[in-house]
């Protein structure tokens, strides 16, 4: 009875150093599981706190390195204006190479140069940096086109007076750049972020981003009159000469402002589903 209870005690000692009892392992378990359970993950951030954040970031950021560039758009569509001057004399064509010259600016900034931020973004791993921050994925995309579309407003109201007086046009409505340049800037810069953000390589997005400068510049700039009827259709669906057709009719002496409401809320439909795709394709970037 003695040699039996002595083997128990010895065995149990020997299970207790070993930790191969049940009750030593659930011991064990709780403690890191308690743990765990004290430290719960930081909520995600609500949108507007998150866009806010990632607006002012871009902004700082993209101060130092845009701003030659924006001075590189605003003297390119000065000189095209200068160019067409020579060919336009006045009246509806010389109103309609104002108004385009004046929203390439937002192409140059918002779709170009945006489309290659993305594209370099996700070429270089700055999605994963994204992916680790608790915010929203429209937070990040609504945040860099607001960012780059607020470069432009500078370069587009100064090429709006500069092309008014080259031209003679009336300053009086230019306040309507106050609604043009967000709402073609959205809508651009929504193409802009997809373009980046879907092509497989950088140089892809860049291209891409040239490619629609190019078609904003050529469809938007030349007066619709002079268009074959082919290019005058691919200049219907082409979001950016929504926002010219608004700036050309406030030259009018007296602007139809039924007809530059509803361009501009064109250019707020687009906008709205230029940035949707663009924060699908940031998900879609941002798993892979």
């Amino acid at each position: 009875m003695t040699t039996v209870s002595g083997s128990a005690v010895s065995a149990q000692t020997a299970a207790d150093q070993a930790g191969t009892l049940p009750g030593a392992r659930r011991g064990a378990g709780r403690e890191p599981e308690a743990r765990a359970q004290a430290a719960p993950l930081a909520p995600r951030a609500r949108l507007l706190p998150a866009l806010s954040a990632v607006y002012r970031a871009q902004l700082s950021r993209a101060r130092v390195a845009r701003i030659p560039l924006l001075f590189v758009a605003t003297f390119q569509s000065i000189g095209i204006m200068i160019l067409m001057r020579g060919v336009v004399s006045g009246g509806e064509d010389a109103r309609a190479v104002v108004a385009g010259s004046s929203v390439l600016v937002v192409a140059f900034v918002a779709l170009n140069l945006l489309a290659q931020y993305f594209g370099q973004l996700r070429a270089g791993g700055g999605l994963d940096h994204y992916a680790t921050l608790p915010v929203p994925p429209a937070a990040v995309v609504l945040g860099a086109a607001g960012a780059y579309a607020s470069f432009t407003v500078p370069g587009t109201a100064f090429t709006a007076v500069a092309g008014s007086v080259l031209f003679k046009l009336p300053l009086a409505h230019l306040w309507v750049l106050a609604g043009v340049v967000p709402l073609a800037g959205a809508a651009l810069s929504g193409l802009g972020a997809a373009l980046g953000l879907l092509a497989p390589r950088p140089e892809l997005a860049t291209l891409g981003g040239q490619l629609g400068m190019s078609a904003a510049l050529l469809l938007g700039v030349l007066p619709a009159s002079h268009l074959p009827a082919p290019i005058d259709w691919a200049r219907d669906l082409l979001p950016s000469t929504y926002g010219v057709e608004a700036l050309a009719h406030s030259f009018d002496a007296r602007p139809d402002w039924l007809l530059v409401a509803a361009d501009l809320g064109v250019c707020a439909a687009v906008g709205v589903l230029s940035l949707a795709l663009a924060t699908w394709a940031y998900r879609r970037a941002a798993v892979r």
